[in-house]
Formats: C-alpha cells, sequence, structure tokens
C-alpha cells in the first residue's frame, strides 16, 4: 500500500479529474462562444488534471509524510456536506451556508466565529453572484 501522502493526494486528483472528465467527453462540448453541456466540466477536470500531475511530480521530490486518517474529522465533513443539502432545501441556501461552515470549521484545530462569519459572507457572495449575473436557479431566500 502507498504510504506517501503527497503521492495519494496527487492520485485522487487525477483518478477525481478523470471521473468527471472522460464523461465529459460524451457531451457536446461547443465553443467558449457557444459552450456546450460538456464544456465547463471538461475545463475544470483538465485543471484538476493539471494539478494531479504536478503534485505527483512534485511528491518525488518532497520527503515522504505518512498518512493518517483522522475519521472524526471526515465524519464532520461528511456531515457538513450532507446538512447544507438538508438546511438548503428545507431553509434556503444562506442558512446551508452558514450551517456548514460553522459545522465543518469544527474540524479545524482552532475555532474561530470571526474567521467563520468572513468566510460564510464570501459564500454567500458568489452564491449571490451565481444567482444574479449567471442566472441560476439557487434557492438562496
Amino acid at each position: 500500500m502507498i504510504s506517501d501522502r503527497n503521492l495519494v493526494q496527487g492520485l485522487f486528483l487525477v483518478a477525481i479529474s478523470l471521473m468527471f472528465g472522460l464523461p465529459a467527453l460524451q457531451y457536446r462540448i461547443g465553443t467558449f462562444e457557444r459552450a456546450g453541456p460538456g464544456l465547463f466540466p471538461l475545463l475544470v477536470s483538465s485543471l484538476l488534471l493539471i494539478i494531479g500531475i504536478a503534485t505527483i511530480i512534485r511528491a518525488r521530490y518532497l520527503e515522504r509524510v505518512e498518512i493518517d486518517f483522522n475519521f472524526k474529522n471526515i465524519a464532520i465533513i461528511t456531515a457538513s456536506l450532507c446538512g447544507f443539502a438538508l438546511v438548503s432545501e428545507q431553509l434556503n441556501m444562506i442558512a446551508g451556508i452558514i450551517f456548514m461552515v460553522f459545522f465543518a470549521s469544527l474540524a479545524a484545530r482552532t475555532y474561530s466565529v470571526i474567521r467563520n462569519a468572513k468566510i460564510c459572507a464570501g459564500l454567500v457572495a458568489v452564491a449571490f453572484v451565481f444567482q444574479k449575473l449567471l442566472g441560476f436557479n439557487l434557492p438562496l431566500y
């Protein structure tokens, strides 16, 4: 089994990029002027593939770091994502974002309400940009 955390991170990024990039090739790509449904996932997965390959190459030159799983933090992050989906569906997306940020930050080494509020404000601002400027149908309020 591979025990180098940097290498595993790179391999994981490559796997995720291929998991989304290869199915995107089955959709119409289109052009940048008239993008097809496969263009955005293909672009994002291509960037992720480049980052993954760079991480794998970088791992070859860095000192090996042992892998240690913190199952408590994995559970906290998973629960925060599930809670985001549930709160967004039952209330609204702004409440879901707030829940996700404050709950996920329980996995951090330090807890800061001010930092969490700033992150929430940034994510809500991005959501408003997606809704108002890009026309996404997001249930923000």
